[in-house]
């Protein structure tokens, strides 16, 4: 009788079940290390709050005048806000009514009524603003100088004309970035098109450097420190997060040093070795809120592309709920060429920077190195004209592939998706 056990993949607000015929593959499942949340969170965040990394205390630093900025990550980042604010809050001398959180949308579109009673659940207290910040206002943003390479800083006015900046968020491995969390909160979070352009031009994109758990060397990164330092934020609050979105562990204090700090802790939990690349790997985009739409879907697919045979198959499990998206001009680029090769050419050809082509590069050279199979919600029509093939039955289509690539085959599963980041093992 063939031993058969079942794995379950993140898939939206719930996790898909796939059983593993070990008769028909070699599976190598590649999941972060299992970290516990902390005990009395709260407690942990006071802590670090009072005895935060190279920085006064936070209750020492904001005045009962102050003008408070507390900018945080918008909905489709699993900050837990509803928690962070209040206790961020509860530190502050200052009283509501100067109080701003401004959601860092980047250049996504504004977080809706909905999404934002679902980030804080009710918490905070009346007087406190709630806004989006909007990339594309000119008279929501401020131009504030230049650095030393020439990158454009430009930022929310209300984040710029703050007394205090408090900027919260999380740190994961990032695809472009190294990690996100840190100065990612501030560019691109409050940075107007302008900056946000620059960060993504395509070379930054291209260079090798630009990628996973990598950040000294990384020009996308030091662009992204040399701006926000035109304008720092006065206190950090970072969390780390296992694969239920508890809290790990609190970064808290000086920008930069919390934020390596953090990067650290993250090092060790989400870095794994693998042995070799695999004809076959089965992914997911971390679950809910990370895999509402496709074009966050890139991130997990990047993840997985760094393990994938040159004409392997990735199998990505992504909801897309929010679709593409309907914003923007992802959808809109990959739709309007007919092959890969046509959209790489177009993107070496433009003349002037477009929305969302940072994205469409990345999953281009995804593309041009594998075959990509989605599991979604989205419309099988609207699936293969973004050059993805649909799939209906997740686990048949696997089993399909495995047989065609031949029974035992090596298959790499990342269950939680970008949350691991599998590093091909070069030792001999």
């Amino acid at each position: 009788m063939n031993k058969k056990t079942v794995c379950s993949i993140a898939y939206g607000k719930g996790r898909i079940p796939l059983t593993l015929d070990h008769a028909l593959a070699e599976w190598h499942i590649i999941q972060p290390k299992d970290e516990p949340p902390l005990p009395d969170p709260r407690s942990a965040f006071m802590d670090a709050c009072r005895n935060p990394i190279a920085s006064p205390p936070l209750h020492k630093i904001i005045k009962p005048e102050d003008r408070v900025v507390i900018v945080t990550s918008d909905g489709t980042r699993p900050v837990p806000n509803y928690l962070l604010i209040p206790w961020i809050l509860e530190e502050l001398p200052a009283p509501p009514e100067n109080i701003t959180i401004l959601i860092g949308t980047g250049s996504h579109r504004p977080n809706t009524e909905d999404e934002i009673r679902a980030m804080f659940r009710a918490t905070l207290p009346s007087g406190v603003t709630i806004l989006n910040h909007d990339a594309f206002d000119p008279a929501q943003n401020v131009h504030i100088g230049v650095t030393a390479a020439g990158a454009p800083v430009v930022l929310d006015k209300a984040y710029v004309n703050a007394g205090k900046r408090i900027v919260a968020g999380f740190i994961e491995p990032h695809f472009m970035a190294g990690y996100s969390g840190g100065p990612k909160g501030v560019i691109p979070g409050v940075a107007g098109i302008e900056s946000i352009f620059h960060v993504h031009k395509y070379d930054l994109i291209a260079h090798p450097n630009s990628t996973w758990g990598i950040q000294q060397g990384n020009p996308l990164y030091q662009t992204i420190v040399d701006m926000v330092d035109l304008c720092p934020p006065d206190f950090l609050v970072n969390v780390t997060l296992n694969n239920d979105k508890q809290i790990t562990g609190f970064f808290m204090g000086e920008c930069h040093a919390a934020h390596q700090a953090g990067c650290r802790h993250v090092r060790e939990q989400a870095m794994v070795s693998v042995p070799h690349e695999f004809p076959v790997v089965i992914t997911s985009n971390s679950g809910y809120p990370l895999d509402q739409n496709l074009y966050q879907s890139v991130k997990g697919l990047s993840a997985s592309a760094r393990i994938i045979q040159p004409g392997g198959t990735i199998f990505m499990a992504s909801e897309c709920s929010d679709g593409v998206p309907a914003h923007g001009n992802f959808g809109a680029a990959l739709q309007q060429h007919e092959t890969v090769e046509d959209i790489d050419t177009w993107l070496h050809e433009l003349t002037s920077p477009l929305l969302d082509q940072w994205q469409v590069q990345l999953l281009v050279q995804i593309l041009k190195r594998c075959t990509v199979k989605l599991y979604s919600r989205l419309a099988p029509e609207t699936a293969n004209a973004c050059k993805l093939s649909p799939i209906t039955d997740f686990q048949e289509a696997i089993h399909a592939c495995i047989t065609s690539v031949g029974r035992g085959a090596p298959v790499a599963i990342l269950p939680e998706g970008p949350i691991t980041i599998p590093v091909i093992d070069s030792t001999p």
